[in-house]
């Protein structure tokens, strides 16, 4: 069981009986009255955001939520397929629930999935990823303006920022917290 005290941004605690994941909180300690928590969670089932005020002391339950290390191996029409390198086991994560991070998944990537009740209901990955670029003007020379970008897809359909100088085919590193271009990569 967590109290109020043990709140921290991370932690995963049972609200209704569905896993949540706080994302902010701050303890008050008003002048009168009792102490509380105002906190703000993430439905980790449904993705959606709560707000609540907790009084100090309350308990929560600790969910069944575990994250287990997996390959990326494909998609096909009815989801995305992963594989546990240890046992060799496979679990499929269908297009609703994967969400925006099948736009960075490439195949043999090491992601994160996390699992509640031995159900997957998320993946994680790495914070940068390498794709190659599948369309995008091509670069003209002499156009050098500072800081100016175009638009290019790479091979996952993500659309991003860069640089004037970037061609189809052209590796590039990509933030997948923010989504942005980082470098060009030589492989």
């Amino acid at each position: 069981m967590y109290t109020t005290s043990d709140f921290r941004k991370g932690l995963k605690i049972m609200v209704e009986g569905q896993p949540h994941v706080i994302t902010d909180f701050q303890h008050v300690k008003p002048g009168k009255g009792n102490q509380f928590s105002r906190t703000k969670m993430r439905n980790l089932l449904t993705g959606s955001n709560l707000e609540r005020t907790f009084k100090s002391g309350e308990k929560f339950e600790v969910p069944d939520v575990m994250n287990k290390d997996m390959s990326f191996l494909y998609q096909d029409e009815s989801g995305y397929n992963f594989m546990d390198q240890s046992s060799f086991e496979q679990i499929l994560i269908t297009n609703e629930d994967i969400g925006e991070e099948k736009l960075y998944l490439t195949e043999n990537m090491e992601v994160s999935i996390m699992l509640y009740n031995d159900k997957p209901i998320g993946v994680t990955v790495p914070n940068t990823v390498v794709l190659s670029v599948a369309e995008t003007e091509p670069a003209v020379k002499g156009d050098r303006v500072t800081g100016a970008t175009k638009s290019a897809t790479m091979q996952t359909g993500l659309k991003v920022q860069v640089p004037l100088h970037i061609n189809e085919g052209d590796n590039l590193k990509i933030d997948t917290r923010t989504g942005d271009y980082i470098e060009r990569v030589n492989t």
